[in-house]
């Protein structure tokens, strides 16, 4: 187990916002490669922490293991993404490069925070907009008319919103049946309330120009 103290970002071989990965490693954050994630690491001339991964889709494999630690997990049974998780431990998780190119990884990383949400905060970027896992209550400082979306990870029973357009007071989502997408907020701040002891996870899902602000929220 890796453990790590403080902001751990992981870059999968998916899309990948270069700048904004630069910009995380100039501000300190932990990086973890998972597989050929480590291609992205290389371009941008970041040596991450570890590389993760069965490592089958690694370039320059000799050359990677004279600079970081390459833990090579040969079970089939998880994806590299999932891999990354079980093998670190962090307060906030951000993942770059888990979605985007094909969909069947993007389902599989929606996947695997719904497992994990209970245990670990997980962000999952993608091109325009982010996803973080809930489990519980949720409230967030974000302003007037910004598109958020309620993806249910399981069946979850809302007692109550607020600064949302579209309240979620006594709704209950679940996959293929209902969901939330498309909401925005009326307020300043907005507020997720699920009936008591309902713990199953959700998907909040924002526009990209807010992730900075929920890494500060997460990270206090």
């Amino acid at each position: 187990m890796i453990k790590i103290d403080n902001i751990l970002v992981l870059v999968g071989g998916g899309w990948v916002d270069e700048e904004h990965l630069r910009q995380l490693h100039e501000s300190g954050v932990e990086i973890i490669a998972a597989d050929g994630g480590a291609n992205y690491c290389a371009k941008l001339d970041i040596v991450p922490k570890a590389i993760i991964g069965d490592i089958d889709s690694l370039l320059n494999k000799q050359e990677w293991a004279k600079k970081t630690t390459l833990l090579q997990i040969e079970e089939q049974e998880t994806t590299d993404f999932e891999k990354c998780l079980y093998s670190t431990n962090a307060p906030l998780t951000i993942a770059f490069g888990m979605s985007g190119k094909r969909l069947d990884h993007t389902l599989a990383a929606i996947n695997i925070i719904g497992r994990y949400a209970n245990e670990k905060n997980i962000i999952l970027v993608n091109e325009d907009d982010f996803a973080f896992g809930v489990c519980g209550s949720f409230s967030f400082e974000i302003g007037k008319g910004q598109n958020i979306s309620i993806y249910p990870l399981g069946k979850i029973e809302f007692q109550k919103s607020t600064g949302l357009k579209y309240p979620l007071d006594g709704l209950t989502f679940e996959q293929n049946k209902r969901i939330g997408i498309s909401n925005f907020s009326i307020s300043k701040n907005f507020t997720i309330t699920p009936k008591d002891d309902n713990k199953n996870p959700y998907l909040v899902i924002f526009p990209k120009p807010n992730l900075k602000k929920l890494i500060k929220q997460l990270s206090k």
